[in-house]
Formats: C-alpha cells, structure tokens, sequence
C-alpha cells in the first residue's frame, strides 16, 4: 500500500505561515499571508505530523489492529509512505485496505514483493526472503560484476590487524564499499562477522573487503527461508572467539535465535572488555543470548553452547570475577526455564561446509556452522 500524498495528511500544531503562492495571489489582499493547518512537502514539521495523524487513527480504531472474534490479528509495519500489512483473517485485511482508503488516498500494491531493497517471494511452503537485486548493483557499483568468486567471505587462516605500514586507499570508496555492505547483513548472517570486522579495520584492508564483494558474487541470491510449517519452539544458539581482535584481544559472541527452524535473529559482536579466560567468553557469549522466552513458561526454550559453567556449581570458585549480570543464565536454569544443552565437536561445521540449506534451516547441526560463521 502505497499513501499518494503522504506529508499532506498531517495537521501542525505550530504556527506557520506561508506566502502566497505565484499566479494565486488574492487580489484583495496581495500583501497576506496563509496560515497552514497542513503540512506541505519540505515542512520540517511534515514527517513528524505524519505519523502523528497515522498513529492516532490505528490507535483510534482497534477493530484494525485485532478482532475479538477468534483472536484474529493483523500487522502493520510503516516507512514513510510505504506500509506492508498481513493478517491472520481475509476479512481482517480486506477491512484494514477498505478504511485506509477511505481516511486517507492509497493505492494497493498487491502481495509484497518487493520492499526496501528485500525480494520476498512467497508460497505455500513458506516466504523465502533475498537481496539479489541490492547484491548485483553494488557489486556493479564499485565495479566487482566481473570479479573471480569466492566460496567464504573471509580466509579462515589469515589474522587482520592494525597494519598501521599498509598503503593506504580512497577512504571516501573504501566507506562506501563498508556502508553499502552493512545492508545485505539484514538477510546475510554469513556475512556479518566479516562486514563488523571490516568496520573496525583501517583502509589498507581493502582487499578483505573486496573478498566480501567476491562471496556476494558467489551467493547473490542466497537468503532467508521461514516455513510455513515451522514450529513455535525457541531455541538460541551460541559461541565465541576467544581473544580472536589482534588489534585489542577482545573477543567476539556469536549468537543466532531459531523460532522452529527458522532464523528470525542474529548477532556477531565484539564483547565490551577483555576476557581472562575461554571458559569466561563462552558464559558471556551464552548470556548475551537474553530473550523474553526465558520469562515464558508455555514457551519451549533450548540454548545451545560449549560450556556448562551455568549447570556446575562447582566452577563458581573460577568465575566469580565476571561480572554478576552474566550469572542470571544460571539462575534461569536452576528455575527451570531453560535447558543447555551441549553442541559436539563433530556437529560443528566448518566455514566450507555452509550451504543453501544452513539458511532454510533443515539440519540442526548447520546452524552451529551458521555460528562458525558469526564468530
């Protein structure tokens, strides 16, 4: 759904004037002025008026936004004047279109299928989500449409570091190579350790960069598959680099979230200090996992990692010295809230190993290569 007149639904409640515009002066009165009761494009105040007027009409009008019949929902998500809708009833949606063009002069796109820059393409299977479009044109961009491709976004046995001697590069292409990069990661959890990495490099590491560009050129359509079939179960994957940042020996999380086996979120971050020891960066990497689901009893909920410093006691004698807010995990599992559970070594992929089918999510075991990524 698409507002053809978006700015100018919003009544100000500032006091501007505005003169009177060429060819419609009154002839009465040539030296007045107007003043607006409605934005007009270029208003500082336009946006904000907006979504002020938006906002009110959905919370003014609930049978929108839920049925009480069935519990029916819909769900409505807003860009400027773009807005992507859904529900669970036809009926639902066909009542939320039918009055919002009637308060407000829209145009109906059809099914989505395409939204800024996301290809989605859905089915009765399940929506598969992808940013190929996006991928070919920065790669055309900065002139990588003919480059070699590479089957990983990063070399698994080269360590980036400060290299202050490095030749230094454009760094107005070498910013924009970074920040054209940091939107696919919105599809692309392969790609996020590398781009984070990136960020924090210095210019002279180009070529790690172009090597991203190279692996897009390898997996342009390489996205995010949600079944339809899924289950409603949680579960949360994690892991760590101990001390991997050469440049300050920082180490990194990584975590993903699973709801069944579809992956609806995902991180790679460097942790905030220092760690002493692998068993102290793994229990990090753990409790970064925080989710609501914990608090969430009718909720199934697994987490997934190396260490079992939260189920041993015994280890406390060793771990007193991280900081206490990483010890809720070990509450939660002694309430019962959660289950750790162990990933084996044989389970763990290498980066080599990910596939198309680490992204569907269809074997437990490719979402641990999915964290080899991340990390």
């Amino acid at each position: 759904m698409d507002d053809k007149s978006t700015f100018l639904n919003g009544f100000i409640e500032e006091k501007v004037y505005v003169r009177q515009p060429p060819g419609f002066e009154s002839a009465r009165f040539p030296d007045r002025v107007y003043k607006l009761r409605k934005a007009l494009y270029g208003l500082r105040q336009a946006p904000r008026a907006w979504y002020t007027r938006l906002k009110s009409f959905l919370l003014n009008r609930q049978d929108l936004v839920s049925l009480s019949r069935g519990g029916d929902t819909t769900i409505v998500r807003i860009y400027v004047d773009d807005i992507i809708f859904g529900g669970s009833s036809h009926a639902l949606v066909s009542s939320f279109a039918e009055q919002m063009s009637r308060e407000f002069e829209m145009s109906l796109m059809g099914e989505l299928q395409f939204f800024l820059g996301l290809q989605i393409k859905q089915g009765p299977e399940g929506t598969f989500v992808h940013q190929a479009k996006y991928t070919r044109d920065i790669l055309k961009k900065f002139e990588m449409g003919d480059s070699k491709p590479m089957t990983t976004p990063m070399s698994t046995n080269t360590a980036l570091d400060a290299d202050e001697d490095g030749e230094a590069v454009d760094q107005k292409e070498f910013r924009g190579m970074i920040g054209s990069l940091l939107y696919p990661t919105a599809t692309g959890p392969d790609i996020r350790f590398a781009v984070c990495l990136s960020c924090a490099l210095p210019t002279s590491h180009r070529q790690a960069v172009k090597r991203i560009f190279r692996y897009l050129k390898f997996t342009p359509e390489l996205g995010l598959w949600y079944s339809s079939g899924s289950s409603l179960s949680l579960r949360e994957f994690s892991d760590a680099d101990h001390a991997g940042c050469r440049i300050d020996r920082k180490s990194t999380s990584g975590t993903c979230q699973l709801l069944g086996t579809s992956l609806v979120s995902w991180s790679s971050r460097k942790q905030a200090s220092v760690s002493l020891s692998t068993t102290e960066v793994e229990y990090i990497a753990a409790a970064s996992c925080r989710s609501p689901a914990f608090m969430d009893e009718s909720h199934p909920y697994g987490l997934y990692f190396c260490y079992f410093v939260a189920k041993n006691p015994v280890l406390h004698s060793v771990t007193k010295h991280i900081d206490v807010r990483f010890h809720f995990l070990r509450d939660h599992y002694e309430k019962g809230d959660i289950d750790l559970v162990h990933v084996a070594s044989e389970n763990q992929l290498q980066v080599e190993g990910v596939d198309n089918a680490l992204i569907k999510g269809e074997i437990e075991s490719q979402w641990t290569g999915l964290i080899a990524l991340l990390v």
